[in-house]
């Protein structure tokens, strides 16, 4: 079924027309600002400034208000979508998935102000805004597909005299939890995936983007999604935890950091008396993803992609490339290199073309990087200038040759800081990897078919990338996700990921009838 997917084709940035056209869209965008994003529970759209989001290249421009959900507004959307589920799992998959393939044409129709939309919210440069809204149309159109095919059932073996049927039924209100860094896409994507496998969903956006989470919400609804089947609670964590620890929740979906991961998993396992059901937690968590480089590498291809890993949209994302750990022979030439194309870098503000660091996402964030940064100095190779600006910014760093424990080599920066460790051999490399809590994303560089083999069979990661960049997965194509504290469950985009959301019954029925019973 799935053979029929294809991605969401991108646009082409390089011709003047597209680029204008995203432009004129970022105009008529700023015109409107600041949006508003009622909380939407029902049929009820509750407005308010609880929540702010504000242009990390400009905090003084407010680009959405949002209502601040309470821990009392998510038992009432929990309170509604058990009222919605029984709607929503009522209908056939074909239903809805068509649904589901509705919202995609609408987001597609909303391509160009959405991607605006996300350069103003959260500082996401040109391409990866597009990118992010191909994305979110590619997990409807895909789990759409899924959805068809898994309630096909499998085929389980048969035997004279019965029956068996095997087939899988949602589970039932599913809690989505997302983060601001892929702002549309990875919202959409857990959303589409509880609601393509018949269960109710409510979405528990970041606080920092409101605004996308609510064109995903209004693309769903106006699709055909039944209002109770899917509510929006912009917020801050209270409501999160408040739909965590709700008894009535059977699925949490939730992409973030490893500590609030961990806590949620705390917290769902725990199964009151009241809660007949033991709660699935689908987690992505992050990671501090290593890069191989062998002596043998192509430097042309492993220099660029290597700094596009690093530091395209300033190094946040949780696949983003945070150490390289490189064979002693190539070191000196390896970090001579990365030293010459950090320094070029073009920081500066996400709506320009040409930037290819944009700031940070909010103050905080910048101070944790700065304070990473502080730690390696004294093993600080290479740095971009970062504008004199109110804007979050952090200059991209290089750093090189720091002791093994530092915690710039062992912690989660989530920014634009790339360490580079030089190593005897790909064993020593291979080792370091394995010593780390995390296994999201690596990659390896070498021209030898075997070198490669032996990696992938060694390393822990859920998806390694050889001789090309770590970042970029793409739904259907690179089914993505973690290992360790990196995640738990099945991978976004990939023919499992909908398991999560169902369970399995089997029906055996006796087939050898000794009669037909007379009414």
């Amino acid at each position: 079924m799935t053979a029929d997917f294809r991605n969401e084709p991108i646009l082409e940035l390089r011709r003047a027309p597209a680029r204008d056209s995203l432009l004129d869209a970022l105009r008529s965008l700023d015109a409107r600002l600041p949006l508003s994003v009622p909380m939407r529970i029902g049929d009820d759209r509750s407005e308010g400034d609880g929540v702010l989001s504000t242009d990390p290249g400009n905090p003084e421009r407010v680009v959405a208000r949002a209502a601040r959900a309470t821990e009392a507004d998510a038992a009432a959307a929990v309170e509604a979508a058990e009222r919605g589920f029984r709607e929503w799992s009522a209908r056939s998959a074909e239903e809805r998935a068509n649904t589901l393939r509705g919202a995609a044409a609408r987001l597609r129709d909303r391509r160009l102000e959405l991607a605006a939309l996300q350069v103003r919210e959260c500082a996401k440069p040109w391409p990866e805004a597009d990118g992010d809204v191909c994305e979110a149309i590619d997990f409807l159109e895909y789990y759409a597909l899924e959805a068809v095919a898994l309630d096909r059932g499998p085929e389980i073996v048969q035997a004279p005299g019965e029956r068996n049927t095997m087939r899988y039924v949602p589970r039932g209100v599913a809690a989505v939890i997302a983060p601001w860094n892929f702002p549309l896409a990875i919202p959409c994507g857990m959303t589409a995936a509880a609601l393509a496998a018949g269960n109710a969903a409510i979405l528990k956006p970041a606080e920092q983007s409101p605004g996308s989470a609510g064109a995903v919400v209004d693309a769903l609804h106006d699709a055909g999604v039944p209002r109770d089947a899917l509510a929006l609670l912009p917020g801050f964590g209270e409501a999160g935890a408040a739909l965590v620890r709700d008894p009535r929740v059977h699925v949490i979906a939730f992409t973030g950091s490893a500590p609030v991961g961990l806590e949620i998993v705390r917290a769902s396992a725990e199964t009151p008396d009241v809660q007949p059901h033991v709660k699935r937690v689908v987690a992505e968590m992050g990671g501090k993803n290593c890069v191989l480089v062998d002596s043998d590498a192509d430097l042309d291809e492993a220099v660029p992609g290597i700094v596009y890993s690093a530091f395209g949209y300033a190094g946040q994302k949780c696949s983003a490339a945070a150490r390289v750990l490189v064979h002693e022979a190539i070191a000196d030439t390896l970090v001579e290199r990365l030293t010459g194309a950090v320094e070029v870098l073009r920081v500066g503000q996400a709506e320009e073309f040409a930037t290819e660091v944009p700031p940070v996402i909010e103050r905080e964030a910048q101070e944790r990087v700065l304070r990473y940064r502080e730690l390696a100095s004294g093993h600080i190779a290479a740095s971009a200038e970062a504008p004199d600006s109110s804007g979050h910014f952090c200059p991209p760093t290089l750093a090189a040759g720091l002791p093994e424990e530092s915690p710039v080599n062992r912690e989660e920066i989530f920014g634009p800081l790339l360490s580079v460790t030089s190593v005897r051999d790909l064993d020593e490399g291979i080792d370091i990897v394995d010593s780390l809590p995390y296994a999201l994303t690596g990659g390896i560089f070498s021209r030898s078919p075997a070198t490669v083999e032996w990696v992938a069979n060694r390393m822990p990661v859920g998806n390694l990338y050889v001789n090309r960049g770590i970042t970029g997965a793409m739904v259907g194509r690179q089914p993505f996700g973690g290992n360790r504290r990196s995640g738990i469950g099945s991978k976004a985009g990939g023919p499992d990921y909908l398991l999560q959301f169902v369970e399995p019954r089997v029906v055996t029925e006796n087939t050898m009838r000794h009669g037909i019973p007379v009414e």
